[in-house]
């Protein structure tokens, strides 16, 4: 069992900056594909940013230039840092581990992340 905790969520002014955090329970990372997904009102939950177990890394074309994903491996964390942010980018934001088999898929619990001003 893997739990994910996000944090960093909130209000930001448009062009603003947020990193979001989520804390693995455990070291997962060379075991697990992670990735950042954020889902609006009334609209389908979408991928923002994915770092696979051998570090590469991809982003929405909408967070390209804005969104940065990284992780540390020594804290089980994993980072979305989130710059130049639009009222387009509010959402909940999870986070997401996927085992390479494919046989295991976690979520934590989501954060509020809001640009408005």
């Amino acid at each position: 069992q893997v739990q994910l905790v996000e944090s960093g969520g909130g209000l930001v002014q448009p062009g603003g900056s947020l990193r979001l955090s989520c804390a693995a329970s455990r070291s997962i990372f060379t075991m697990y594909h992670m990735g950042w997904y954020r889902q609006a009102p009334g609209k389908q939950r979408e991928l923002v940013a994915g770092d696979t177990t051998t570090g590469r890394t991809n982003l929405a074309d909408s967070v390209k230039g804005r969104f940065t994903i990284s992780k540390d491996n020594a804290k089980n964390t994993l980072y979305l840092q989130m710059n130049s942010l639009k009222p387009e980018d509010t959402a909940v934001y999870y986070c997401n581990a996927v085992r390479t088999d494919g046989l295991r898929n976690y979520w934590g619990q989501g954060t509020q992340v809001t640009v408005s001003s």
